[in-house]
């Protein structure tokens, strides 16, 4: 245990190193990922990688500054620091218990599932690859490892957070992004003056819906300069009503499949899973139904639906690949 915590440790101290290069070789004003103490930072992050539940936030992190080093103009410095990211990712996924290492599938049905599916974009078009899924299904997951096989953007809740943040949103507004679905719980709490503020500071609308218009704008944006993968964000629907093409997947697996594998991610008891996954659930429907007037989850509103149990992580990632026919490239 001791030696892998050293080794946590290590890691965590290239990462901070790393982010710092790839600011410097940026020469960008958007800023360090890590912009705190350096010794509180790198303890963070050796903490996200002994303790399970918090490795999605390790895997956004990363794959912000994956992200920014895609950007670094000299091509000797872009190649050099990839590298090194992609070296420390293969070291992360040699540890005990390290994020995307508890898989989720069904033997059996994988045995008998095969794919030959093709997706065709015109070359002038970017590659948007948008991921809905059922909370405990490895979406995100699959998500992250889909983006690195094709050697693209990753986008994510947290990572878009940081990005809103970058882009000056306001703070307040930016954490209540991240609370969006209190928006239609009975248990709002409302006073007067927060209200009024509400009502100046976005032109009469309310916080949330002023926040998912800045955040479609934006991804539609993006989706006219850069090839990414993004989860969630109602992104397939935004980039539907904008006539921007895209690829729109949902992924899901048997509610006792995703009950299990939260048990084991998030170390929970089995009936403090399963409220946990019903919660998540509702509110992710709830958000992508209110927004966008349709049903969350529905097949014929994504290009594919895919039970990630029937495939598990690594052929999930594969299936996705071969629909869109495009091999991982070579380059970075």
């Amino acid at each position: 245990m001791q030696d892998n915590r050293e080794k946590c440790r290590e890691l965590a101290a290239r990462i901070y190193e790393l982010d710092g290069e790839v600011y410097r070789c940026v020469g960008s004003s958007l800023g360090r990922t890590f912009t705190g103490n350096k010794e509180t930072t790198i303890k963070s992050l050796a903490g996200m990688m002994y303790t399970r539940p918090q490795g999605h936030l390790l895997r956004s992190e990363l794959a912000l500054i994956n992200n920014m080093a895609r950007t670094i103009p000299d091509v000797k410095d872009r190649h050099r620091l990839l590298d090194e990211y992609a070296q420390i990712l293969k070291e992360i996924s040699e540890l005990p218990d390290s994020f995307g290492t508890v898989d989720i599938i069904d033997e059996e049905r994988a045995r008998l599932n095969t794919a030959n599916l093709h997706q065709k974009f015109s070359k002038d078009d970017r590659l948007i690859v948008c991921i809905g899924r059922s909370h405990g299904s490895a979406g995100n997951d699959i998500g992250f490892e889909l983006a690195k096989a094709l050697k693209i953007n990753y986008y994510d809740a947290e990572i878009f957070t940081q990005v809103l943040e970058r882009l000056e949103a306001e703070n307040d507004s930016v954490n209540d992004a991240l609370q969006h679905i209190d928006k239609y719980s009975s248990k709002r709490s409302w006073n007067l003056k927060k209200m009024f503020q509400e009502f100046n500071r976005y032109h009469g609308l309310p916080t949330q819906d002023a926040i998912f218009f800045n955040q479609s704008d934006l991804i539609c944006s993006m989706a006219k300069k850069e090839d990414f993968v993004i989860m969630g964000r109602c992104a397939d629907m935004i980039l539907k009503n904008n006539h921007i093409p895209h690829i729109s997947i949902f992924i899901d697996a048997p509610f006792e499949l995703r009950v299990q594998r939260i048990m084991a991610v998030n170390n929970m008891k089995f009936k403090e899973a399963v409220h946990f996954l019903k919660k998540m659930d509702k509110r992710h429907a709830r958000y992508y139904n209110f927004y966008t007037s349709e049903q969350w989850g529905k097949a014929v509103n994504y290009d594919l639906c895919i039970n990630s149990a029937s495939y598990g992580l690594e052929e999930t990632v594969e299936l996705i690949e071969r629909m869109i026919a495009q091999k991982p490239k070579h380059k970075h």
